[in-house]
């Protein structure tokens, strides 16, 4: 049977813990667990922790933990994913993806050709959602620590914060990844569902992003970022 694996967003240690309302509902009213069943929690630390249900109510639940462990270490390249603001479900595909592939920071980018604008309090809604979308992905594949889900900032703004070793734009006319040598940091940006235009490619590159390209076929907006990542990975990180 599987263990049933949690976040919690607090600090947790050996012991009794009162759990936070929404895991607590979640756990006893759609879960419908009981007092005794196991369960497995990580606060984000990269520590993970085991134990059993000791009450569960309707509102209410506590845990007592008795067994620390180790949780999954990150990969060794440290990504950070500028990408292009897209339509709802295609952005919690892209933003869920990225963190099953271990993508460390994601940036929303506000480019040309973007369909999507957010005002100040639909942005800080979308960022609440995009980041619980992260949770759960978290929880599904094991990973013991959560990417940092950044505002959505325009494309200029991301070019001049983006660090890392390897920058790169994806661009259908350009160099393959194998082409570049092995770094411990990379920055990916990729476009919106229309693409970006050639005047932010070079943009990009007068940033220090390198053109790069996956293959011969154009790839949609939210299948980009999984096939960059899994390349990138396997040939830089722990795939």
């Amino acid at each position: 049977m599987r263990l049933s694996r949690f976040f919690i967003d607090a600090p947790l240690s050996l012991g009794e813990h009162d759990l936070p309302e929404a895991q607590a509902h979640y756990i006893g009213r759609v879960l419908r667990m009981a007092p005794g069943d196991a369960v497995q929690l990580f606060d984000g630390s990269g520590q993970e922790y085991r134990g059993q249900l000791l009450e569960v109510g309707k509102k209410t639940v506590r845990v007592n933990l008795d067994q620390a462990l180790a949780g999954q270490a990150d990969s060794p390249l440290h990504v950070h994913l500028g990408q292009g603001l897209s339509r709802g479900e295609r952005m919690d595909w892209a933003i869920q993806k990225a963190t099953e592939l271990g993508a460390n920071e994601i940036t929303p980018i506000v480019s040309e050709r973007c369909e999507v604008r957010l005002k100040d309090e639909r942005a800080d809604k979308r960022l609440v959602h995009w980041r619980q979308v992260a949770i759960s992905a978290c929880e599904q594949c094991g990973r013991s620590t959560l990417p940092v889900i950044h505002p959505p900032v325009t494309l200029a703004e991301w070019l001049k914060c983006a660090k890392a070793d390897l920058k790169l734009v994806l661009h259908p006319v350009a160099e393959p990844l194998t082409s570049h040598a092995k770094p411990a940091t990379l920055a990916f940006l990729i476009g919106p569902e229309g693409g970006l235009s050639e005047a932010e490619v070079d943009q990009a590159k007068a940033a220090g992003f390198h053109a790069a390209r996956l293959g011969p076929r154009v790839l949609r907006t939210e299948t980009a970022p999984v096939v960059a990542l899994s390349v990138a990975q396997q040939l830089w990180g722990d795939f």
